[in-house]
């Protein structure tokens, strides 16, 4: 059986560039953040910064904060029996972490991508993406996101890179602690 890993962080610390970087070394990479577009989508809803946090609030008020975890456990847990490691990118509550925990044990990683406040505000406004907004929405997402948990998803997380610099930087911290960490899981 292989390894889950979910990366956590603040909106725009880069755990998308993190993903990337992972997926560029052949590991598969799912989605907690397009499962909620995906959701969107399927609700017929027009992207825009309230949206995106109202569908992901909904989903936990009716189904319960573990329900993104749920609906990706099934297929990470069929990716770990061929691939030696999987990531989900974009773990951002507690019973998110909890439910991946109890199901995969010791096959299951926390990384934190941090990065402070004005850093990551300056990159959303860069990245365009429909859920980014003023800084009042960015305001208003870190409060949701910290509502869940994430703060000590950050705090408590087995592993963490600092990214507030550049690409590269973030690119050449990434390989080195994946390749740290392959060694230490064989």
């Amino acid at each position: 059986m292989g390894h889950a890993i979910a990366v956590c962080g603040m909106p725009g610390s880069g755990k998308g560039e993190f993903a990337r970087i992972i997926a560029d070394n052949g590991i598969p990479v799912r989605s907690m953040g397009d499962m909620v577009r995906a959701e969107v989508e399927t609700r017929g809803l027009t992207g825009s910064p309230t949206v995106f946090g109202e569908v992901a609030a909904d989903l936990r008020a009716k189904h319960g904060d573990d329900i993104l975890a749920k609906r990706l456990a099934d297929e990470v847990s069929k990716l770990m029996l061929v691939h030696p490691i999987v990531l989900i990118d974009g773990m951002r509550g507690t019973a998110e972490y909890a439910m991946f925990s109890s199901r995969w044990g010791a096959n299951f990683t926390s990384i934190a991508i941090m990065a402070n406040q004005d850093v990551r505000f300056e990159r959303i406004q860069k990245r365009g993406r429909p859920e980014d907004g003023d800084r009042q929405q960015f305001q208003i997402r870190e409060e949701r996101e910290s509502g869940w948990g994430l703060n000590s998803l950050i705090a408590q997380a087995d592993y963490s890179i600092t990214n507030e610099s550049s690409l590269t930087e973030l690119v050449d911290a990434t390989n080195q602690w994946l390749s740290t960490f392959r060694k230490n899981i064989q």
